[in-house]
């Protein structure tokens, strides 16, 4: 905030008359954002567009507002004092162990990375087999989906954050334009940064239709996308409101389908996530494997997920809110780099539900090997931000979740980036073991030890590359091809060089985004923007 000229103008001093001058809704605005924004009350009517003192409380609002009314809840702090104790003891521990017993501290160390492991692997399998057996999606037909006249439909508001977008805003606005909803009651908000000139300057040269809305975030750390959408969810008009991603095809019934499905589920179901898949799998093998991934996870792991009744971490776009639910919860977590998984976690602990709705939005697959790292370790390190804000106070999260669940979301959320970090360990001790099999190996794995971590090597990995190939066959594409299946474990190694870089930037940088290119999917640079 101290660096921000428009806050630094906002927080000059000035009279009241001076300050109603300014904007005469100050009032207004400042009576909901110390008491509805809590209730999650709809904020004032817009009489005109909010002026640099309204403009400047919101920006304070969406940076920190979940901080200050919830600090336990926020990624602004990653690590509370009792959890960098129980790590600096830790390390200690293992440290003056290794000096005084090598081999036991070896043995501590490979049991607890075995046990963590094969409790983690295990847990996915069953949601694999979960998968199998029913289908756990809110199915909504095309029927019914139209079937809502234009005037019982409610307003909805639709986000779309692009930052360093220039080349895609054609398609950008295309997409949009392809929602089947009608005009006057669709709430879409653009949300660029003021100080993203190229990209603001291409909306200008392309047109933006007048049924969009135009909102221009002032630049301020952190620079994430959560801040942002915290910024356009002040203006938000919709009973109901979703995000999409600058790069985004969604289905253009979706929004109707999102209707019909909320206003079926009980009240406590406040979310619904759409499916995501990729409009350019075949695009070289890093598309290919990125493909399979994203099959895996909303056919197989969230359908388990939804049958176990267990928190769903949220995907980053196509996930549909009930605005009061969204705005009595404090928006989203600006300092949290996977705001999304986040959110699935907190709408659980206060009693609500989301649901897996039956309507797929495409999104461009990283086709790039350096972009998909920035992707992915962000995405990581989202993840461990997420698991360390609901541990740190253990005792209130098992009580909100139940311990069931609170021991699941440790084994998914937890999970995902362990999975990837302990996996170049266990593959680096079996290289090793079968080049010379040192005695150091040896004396680490005690049968008690070996055979787990066997079970996990072996039986885990076969069934994994198992449920690709099953993915591949069943998707019933050209572009998923079975060679991209058998060759996942060079995606899983990359994967794991990504983890590694995640749990490096959660030390040196936690609430740094790092920006994913969009647009590789088509050789040519938009026409309308200058390369």
């Amino acid at each position: 905030m101290a660096d921000d000229p428009l806050a630094a103008d906002a927080a000059r001093p000035r009279t009241m008359i001076e300050l109603r001058r300014a904007d005469h809704r100050l009032d207004d605005i400042e009576r909901w954002l110390t008491e509805g924004l809590s209730r999650g009350a709809p904020p004032p009517a817009p009489s005109r567009p909010p002026g640099r003192v309204v403009r400047a409380l919101w920006l304070d609002a969406s940076i920190n507002g979940l901080r200050q009314e919830r600090p336990e809840l926020s990624a602004a702090t990653t690590l509370v004092a009792w959890q960098r104790i129980a790590m600096v003891a830790t390390i200690t521990g293992v440290v003056v162990l290794t000096v005084l017993d090598p081999r036991r501290a070896g043995i501590v160390v490979m049991g607890a990375c075995a046990a963590c492991y094969l409790a983690a692997v295990l847990f996915r399998l069953r949601l694999f087999g979960l998968s199998l057996h029913s289908e756990s999606s809110i199915e909504v037909t095309e029927e019914d989906a139209r079937a809502l006249a234009d005037d019982d439909l409610p307003v909805y508001t639709v986000m779309v954050p692009a930052y360093g977008e220039p080349t895609i805003v054609a398609r950008l606005l295309e997409a949009m334009g392809g929602l089947d909803y009608p005009r006057d009651k669709l709430d879409l908000k653009l949300l660029l940064e003021e100080d993203d000139v190229a990209t603001i300057e291409a909306v200008a040269r392309v047109g933006a239709p007048s049924w969009v809305d135009v909102v221009l975030v002032p630049p301020a750390q952190p620079r994430t996308k959560p801040k942002a959408l915290n910024f356009g969810l002040f203006g938000a008009r919709g009973e109901f409101i979703t995000i999409y991603d600058a790069e985004d095809r969604p289905d253009p019934l979706q929004l109707r389908r999102a209707v019909v499905a909320l206003r079926r589920s009980a009240p406590e179901v406040a979310c619904v996530q759409a499916q995501l898949a990729y409009f350019n799998p075949g695009q070289n093998m890093i598309t290919r494997w990125f493909t399979l991934e994203y099959r895996m996870w909303f056919t197989q792991f969230l359908p388990g997920l939804t049958r176990l009744e267990a928190p769903l971490p949220l995907g980053g776009t196509s996930n549909h809110f009930r605005t009061d639910v969204l705005r009595a919860l404090g928006g989203w977590d600006p300092f949290n780099v996977t705001e999304d998984a986040d959110l699935g976690l907190r709408l659980y602990r206060l009693g609500y539900r989301t649901g897996v709705l039956g309507s797929v939005t495409l999104e461009e697959a990283n086709s790039d090997f350096i972009n998909w790292m920035k992707q992915r370790s962000r995405w990581y390190k989202g993840y461990l931000q997420t698991w360390l804000v609901h541990v740190r106070h253990p005792v209130d999260s098992c009580r909100q979740l139940g311990w069931r669940q609170f021991l699941r979301f440790n084994l998914f959320v937890g999970g995902t980036p362990l999975l990837a970090i302990l996996n170049p360990v266990f593959w680096a001790m079996t290289i090793v073991w079968f080049l010379g099999r040192p005695v150091v190996v040896q004396a680490w794995f005690p049968p008690l030890i070996y055979y787990p971590a066997l079970l996990c090597l072996v039986v885990g990995n076969f069934l994994f590359l198992y449920a690709v190939l099953l993915t591949a066959v069943e998707a019933d594409e050209d572009e998923l091809t079975l060679l991209a299946a058998l060759t996942m474990p060079v995606y899983w190694a990359m994967m794991s060089m990504a983890a590694i870089k995640a749990l490096l930037q959660l030390v040196t940088a936690p609430s740094y985004w790092e920006k994913t290119t969009h647009g590789l999917d088509e050789p040519v640079l938009d026409p309308l923007v200058e390369p």
